[in-house]
């Protein structure tokens, strides 16, 4: 059986005192004192404890406990017991998640479509802290194992599975109200306990595609393991960095006419927008917007089957596209301590949250792109009487036409160095475009992929960890025709070594990859592919038909298909007639 987060070695029974404990504490140096636990070389471990006095200050007050503790600290007697519910700064369990089993079969089932009359499953007041547990975003499809074939064949028409609508009220009972802004403080958040890992994917192209499915068409996974605050992959070596846990989706529920404008407007551009939207004509088997649809649609306490469940599944918006009332929009600076300030659309505001990430890149690129878990929030609220009005502008024809705003809070990883890639509005085949900044992003990431796989990863690797890591994307250029201007940081402390230029020590062709590489499945469609003339075997021909060694080696070692060698040995000798060489490492070559 897998162990997922650190083994804890020392447990606590706040209940028990320092010496009633399974490892009864010490409270003095000795060489002497018996070793009460042993750890192994690199293996994560908890040590729990209690607080200094052993229990002998209270959370009661007064101070007496402080004037008369025992300062020999051979702990007081007195203890006071931390119970779920009893003290108020404990979070009440708003809605909890049980892993083993399916979104639907929760105690409060879960949800995957926005619609004003989705039933709330929870009620909390302001400045009440309350706990939120999740699925990740596919209710458990995605497993930790050896395969990618979960991630080409998954049914997209089930995402995202959020917890909630949660009802929310001030302390007189009277809840939020359209007009109102709620606004939503993370108090803290991670990982559920015991289930301390997450994945990073791309889909296939023919179900789901991405940001770059024209050069990376194949379904592929890596999955991370936590070690507290930093994540790692077996199928990504030589990188870890600390996380920045955030809710990719947090949103409120819409109004019935909120939600028609959403329908209304994402249909005209399906129906009738040019397929020149789609980014560089390429996302073919993407749609320009997802429309409602019955299957796959969940609706927590409204049962399949009946007359108002299929009411409301025709009507009710798909969870993929960030809108007016939060909800996927995946700002990784979303974590600890930041407070999002959501407009209010129907009674009670009706707030749901999912689609967990411990770490994500900006643009979160591969689609399937954070380090996607199950988790817990500890959330807060404030309601803001009159908000939307007072504070936020409409940008279009009536005054649904808002936009959140949020803080980001205090905590966050510090990175001081960072190697940064530009992109400009010209695409892969050489044209150019009028200031799109997704054309320009785009570039940046492909320079950033091209580059990085100089340095022993494979283009898939690198892929998928720019869609994860936490990288800073910026638009940096808008207004100077006809190029916007895209660049893409990179924390360079996160690898394990030094990525930037340097004179003489250039990479010169492919390297060796490190094993093992990502997980994947073999592309069966037939849609064009971009080749990226930057992304070929880069070695230089050799005078007179003849191979030093040494680049014999690095092919060799290199990771690359049979066809990029035998384009090479065309380029060097215009023939393979006669060539021999050995194939090393053969588990990472593509199929």
């Amino acid at each position: 059986m897998v162990h997922y987060g650190a083994n804890v070695v020392v447990p606590i029974d706040l209940k028990k005192k320092p010496w009633e404990q399974k490892h009864p504490l010490h409270n003095r140096w000795h060489p002497d004192i018996p070793v009460v636990a042993e750890v192994k070389d690199g293996e994560v471990f908890r040590v729990e404890m209690v607080d200094f006095s052993g229990g002998g200050i209270t959370s009661d007050y007064s101070a007496e406990d402080v004037k008369h503790a025992d300062q020999s600290i051979s702990s007081k007697t007195k203890m006071g017991p931390l119970e779920k519910g009893s003290n108020p700064f404990v979070s009440k369990l708003a809605v909890s998640v049980d892993l083993k089993k399916k979104p639907w079969e929760q105690a409060l089932p879960l949800h995957n479509r926005w619609h004003p009359e989705i039933p709330p499953v929870a009620h909390v007041k302001v400045g009440e802290v309350f706990r939120v547990e999740m699925v990740d975003w596919t209710g458990s499809v995605i497993k930790d194992d050896d395969s990618a074939a979960d991630v080409k064949f998954i049914d997209l028409s089930t995402v995202h599975y959020l917890s909630g609508p949660i009802r929310v009220v001030d302390k007189n009972e009277t809840p939020a109200m359209p007009g109102d802004l709620l606004a939503v403080e993370i108090c803290n958040l991670g990982p559920l306990p015991g289930d301390e890992w997450g994945y990073t994917a791309t889909f296939d192209r023919e179900n789901g595609g991405g940001f770059l499915t024209d050069h990376f068409p194949c379904a592929t996974k890596a999955i991370w393991y936590f070690e507290g605050i930093y994540a790692y992959s077996p199928h990504i070596p030589g990188v870890r960095f600390p996380g920045l846990t955030h809710p990719g989706i947090i949103g409120t529920a819409p109004s019935m006419e909120l939600l028609n404008i959403w329908n209304e407007r994402e249909r005209e551009v399906e129906e009738n927008g040019h397929k020149s939207l789609k980014l560089c004509e390429v996302l073919h088997s993407r749609p320009l917007a997802n429309l409602p649809s019955t299957k796959g649609c969940h609706l927590g306490k409204i049962k399949k089957g009946t007359a108002e469940w299929e009411k409301i599944a025709k009507e009710a918006a798909r969870t993929i596209p960030g809108r007016e009332n939060g909800g996927n929009c995946d700002i990784k600076n979303l974590s600890s301590g930041s407070k999002i300030y959501l407009p209010v659309f129907v009674e009670g505001a009706n707030l749901s949250t999912g689609d967990m990430h411990f770490s994500q890149g900006d643009g979160e690129v591969s689609f399937c792109g954070a380090i996607e878990m199950s988790g817990f929030l500890e959330l807060k609220c404030e309601i803001i009487r009159g908000g939307m009005k007072e504070y936020l502008t409409p940008m279009g024809p009536t005054p649904l036409h808002v936009n959140p705003i949020f803080e980001i809070g205090p905590v966050e990883p510090r990175f001081s160095e960072w190697l940064v890639f530009e992109g400009i509005s010209v695409d892969e085949s050489g044209r150019q475009h009028f200031l799109d900044a997704s054309v320009a992003y785009k570039r940046a990431v492909l320079n950033a992929i091209d580059y990085l796989s100089k340095f022993g990863y494979s283009k898939e690797q690198v892929y998928l960890l720019l869609s994860c890591c936490p990288c800073e994307g910026r638009i940096s250029g808008i207004v100077d025709a006809p190029n916007a201007v895209a660049t893409l940081a990179i924390p360079t402390a996160i690898f394990d070594q030094d990525i930037r230029p340097k004179v003489g020590k250039v990479p010169i062709g492919p390297r060796l990859v490190r094993n093992p590489d990502v997980l994947r499945c073999s592309y069966d469609g037939n849609l064009p592919t971009t080749k990226n003339p930057a992304a070929s075997i880069s070695l230089k021909p050799v005078k007179h038909g003849r191979m030093p060694l040494n680049h014999k080696t690095l092919i060799l070692r290199s990771y690359v298909t049979y066809n990029d060698i035998l384009d090479y040995i065309l380029t060097v000798f215009n023939d393979v007639g006669g060539c021999a060489f050995d194939i090393y490492n053969v588990e990472t070559f593509s199929s």
